[in-house]
């Protein structure tokens, strides 16, 4: 049995590595004033553009039931059955719509990955290796709901204007951050964000810390692999996560730019390390 894996794009996974892993991937939209683009063909540096230029940000829509029919539909012809691993059900109605669809198929399975960004990944690339071991595909969704918890999926922001235009903090906070410098973290946790800790001066001495308290606070981790991600980043801050990870005993570490739809709501120099926990 030929099981496809898919994921949205919000997976921020490069078409490359999606190949080299088989993960098939189906896109969200982007809308930046009157025009739509579909999440892949605009860079994050055309979404900062025009945030930049007109005070507001990009609308981003889930795929709906039409979208998730005709896409699961073609998978089906590529294979014998299909493992979707959404993004979180917290942060947009797609899964829900994904999961409705699939009720009505046979040989689809949805998974909640209860993350985003690579959190994502890292589920697409474990179901990409129970596949290849020849798990069915009801299997491979089983392992993963039982994986989702152990995800490990975080972020240190620069600035907190992007949260503020979705509404996502007051006007207040982002004066007191902007004042004080502070670099707050976003965990991702049963598949919502909140705040952790927050550092204070430059974002380089920000991404260390970060990097060192979020390997200090999870002691058991799957060293196979983990994501650096970032919506954009110096050569030098993506060194200092990636020298982290290394120095914990990653085997691989993956590097990766996120997408359009999740840089629209994070901002610039937004970077992130993620991971599975044992």
């Amino acid at each position: 049995m030929k099981v496809i894996i898919s994921a949205e794009s919000t997976i921020d996974m490069s078409k490359e590595l999606c190949q080299k892993y088989g993960i098939s991937v189906i896109p969200y939209t982007v809308m930046m004033g009157d025009t739509e683009y579909v999440d892949g063909d605009i860079t994050n540096k055309d979404i900062f553009e025009f945030v930049a230029k007109n005070k507001t940000l990009p609308r981003t829509s889930a795929i709906n039931r039409f979208g998730y029919e005709e896409y699961f539909k073609k998978l089906l012809t590529q294979g014998d059955a299909v493992v979707h691993i959404c993004l979180s059900s917290g942060f947009s109605s797609a899964c829900d719509n994904a999961k409705a669809v699939a009720k009505t198929m046979e040989n689809v399975y949805v998974v909640d990955s209860q993350s985003l960004s690579t959190g994502i990944a890292l589920l697409a690339i474990k179901a990409s290796e129970f596949a290849a071991e020849g798990l069915s595909a009801i299997q491979i969704a089983e392992r993963l709901n039982a994986l989702v918890p152990k995800v490990q999926a975080s972020f240190v922001l620069d600035k907190l204007q992007y949260l503020y235009k979705g509404g996502r903090c007051s006007g207040l906070a982002v004066f007191g951050a902007n004042l004080l410098s502070i670099k707050p973290s976003i965990l991702v946790e049963n598949g919502k964000m909140r705040v952790g800790k927050k550092y204070i001066g430059k974002l380089d001495n920000a991404v260390k810390k970060y990097c060192d308290d979020i390997l200090a606070a999870n002691p058991n981790v799957d060293l196979s692999r983990a994501f650096v991600t970032y919506s954009s980043a110096t050569p030098e801050r993506i060194e200092i996560a990636k020298k982290a990870l290394t120095e914990r005993g990653f085997k691989e570490i993956l590097e990766t730019t996120a997408n359009a739809t999740v840089s629209s709501h994070c901002g610039p120099n937004t970077l992130g390390i993620l991971f599975i926990k044992e």
